[in-house]
């Protein structure tokens, strides 16, 4: 989050008057219905939007199965990619895998956490998941300082605590094992110095 993106108003804003074609059903797999969206077909979209061309296997994560969870993910991924469309984001063309990794990962987790809805509907999940946007893609809201925004986004996200708890706890699990191997080649030295005297 080093560097300042557009300001936050303007992405809960543009979220809040997602246009209908977004939040139409997405496809999904064995689901037949004419109006939904093929959510491969939008992603892909959004990355020539930003100068990338996606072969077919990475967009095979926006094929629906038919589960309601995918379904959920799936109708999220179409809300950001509406986000990602914004001009400020168009202008960074934005690589490929950051695009792919936003759309799949974050979706994934944000719509475990809310129904998609909800993250144009509701300002604290507005405001949610515009802030994750920026700070997976590396940026922060532009009037706001790098500990500001960390301290926002912690305080508003769910999943970002779960995510920040998870990293936490595995580093602390590598410390543990560092001083634990340290612990014993100090005893094998000690051993091995006392075994020569």
């Amino acid at each position: 989050m080093k560097q300042a993106g557009p300001h936050l108003e303007v992405l809960t804003h543009r979220l809040a008057d997602t246009p209908a074609d977004f939040l139409r059903e997405p496809c999904i797999a064995g689901v037949h219905n004419r109006q939904a969206v093929v959510v491969a077909a939008l992603v892909n979209d959004i990355l020539l939007l930003h100068g990338a061309r996606a072969a077919a296997v990475s967009l095979q994560g926006f094929h629906g199965a038919q589960v309601r969870a995918d379904r959920n993910r799936l109708a999220l991924a179409m809300i950001m990619c509406w986000l990602l469309a914004d001009e400020w984001f168009v202008a960074r063309q934005l690589a490929q895998t950051e695009l792919l990794q936003v759309l799949g990962e974050a979706a994934r987790e944000l719509a475990a956490a809310a129904p998609a809805h909800q993250y144009t509907q509701d300002p604290e999940r507005r405001e949610e998941l515009a802030r994750i946007v920026l700070a997976r893609l590396g940026f922060r809201p532009g009037d706001e300082s790098e500990a500001q925004a960390i301290d926002r986004l912690s305080a508003i996200s769910g999943t970002e605590r779960r995510r920040l708890l998870a990293a936490s706890r595995a580093a602390e699990q590598r410390s543990r094992e560092i001083r634990e191997a340290l612990a014993k080649k100090a005893a094998e030295e000690s051993a091995d110095k006392w075994s020569r005297e």
